[in-house]
């Protein structure tokens, strides 16, 4: 395998030559370069979708408990959107924390001053950590799902998200929540896929896809995560909007810091370049690196930079950063995965 600073990139974005599927034409553009169709065309989208947005929640808001089930990780975007939910848009939101067990004692206290400051309501939920060990471990040293679905995140990180994700729509399910809503970010999720209404049917084949590599590994201890038969009984449940308002509303980082810092937040020690959150991140992208040979962030940091939010030079040193050594070794400890 080349060395990272021997790998070829395209002159426009980030996205190196290992990248699954990529091509570059003769001056050394990649093929999703090629394709995106500018700035003009993107805004064009934005605004369309933040109409789409508000006309949503002119609809809903105030017709069940809470208007929004928010997925609360505590980092810097995460804790942006529940300001702006809150803020800008008067919603009546349950923020949720999801703890994977490598949370930052900085996150747990970031959570609650932003949750304080904002008067919001909030719910933690700790999977059981030996199940969470045992799938961590198993995607450090397995490869549970094709390489194809990994372009976008580490198997660690999509196997958290999962469950994430399923927890929270059977929560909003349960509790007849409207609107789920997600910190991504623009690198993280295009604008055609940031208002999507769940569909019972795609919803199952998307979680069988997922719940079943999980399930191998960690058995029923799965379960609860995940929706049952009937959640997907024809007419018992009204099915929640997913909305990721960064991608279609402004977003600038400077800003977004100024922000959460107003509420206190601090951003956590010993994390990597690319999470302000979570300590499993480090490990997770160094598995990835090992294993498939490209960063899992070079997705969202090319896409970023195609899109004018950020400049190459600043998605690269993100790229290149190496993940703190103690923190890798910690997590590796706790997981009880060999070096």
């Amino acid at each position: 395998m080349k060395k990272r600073e021997d790998v070829r990139r395209c002159k426009r974005c980030v996205l190196p030559e290992t990248f699954p599927g990529i091509t570059f034409d003769e001056e050394g553009i990649c093929s999703y370069c090629r394709k995106f169709k500018g700035r003009e065309n993107l805004e064009e989208k934005k605004h369309k979708y933040r109409k789409r947005f508000e006309d949503l929640l002119n609809i809903y808001k105030g017709k069940s408990g809470y208007d929004a089930l928010m997925c609360y990780s505590g980092g810097k975007d995460s804790t942006y959107v529940l300001s702006l939910l809150e803020e800008l848009y008067g919603l009546y939101v349950d923020a949720v924390t999801y703890d994977n067990g490598f949370l930052p004692q900085q996150t747990i206290a970031n959570i609650q001053k932003v949750t304080d400051k904002l008067g919001m309501d909030h719910m933690l939920f700790r999977p059981r950590f030996d199940v969470m060990r045992k799938i961590f471990a198993a995607c450090a040293e397995e490869n549970i799902y094709p390489a194809q679905t990994l372009i976008r995140a580490s198997t660690i990180c999509t196997s958290c998200m999962a469950i994430v994700k399923f927890s929270a729509l059977r929560t909003a399910l349960e509790m007849d929540i409207p609107f789920i809503v997600f910190g991504w970010s623009p690198g993280q999720i295009p604008v055609a896929s940031a208002i999507m209404k769940n569909n019972p049917q795609i919803i199952q084949v998307m979680q069988k896809a997922v719940f079943e590599p999980l399930h191998g590994v960690a058995g029923d201890r799965i379960r609860p995560y995940f929706l049952e038969d009937k959640h997907f009984e024809k007419g018992r449940y009204d099915y929640p909007y997913n909305l990721s308002p960064l991608a279609f509303l402004d977003y600038d980082e400077e800003r977004i810091f100024e922000k959460v810092r107003s509420f206190g937040w601090k951003r956590p020690k010993g994390i990597d370049a690319n999470t302000t959150n979570c300590l499993l991140n480090s490990f997770a992208n160094v598995v990835h690196k090992r294993k498939y040979g490209f960063h899992p962030y070079a997705f969202e940091m090319a896409k970023l930079v195609r899109e004018g939010y950020i400049d190459r030079k600043e998605a690269l040193s993100k790229l290149k950063e190496r993940e703190d050594p103690e923190t890798v070794d910690h997590v590796r400890k706790k997981l009880g995965v060999e070096p």
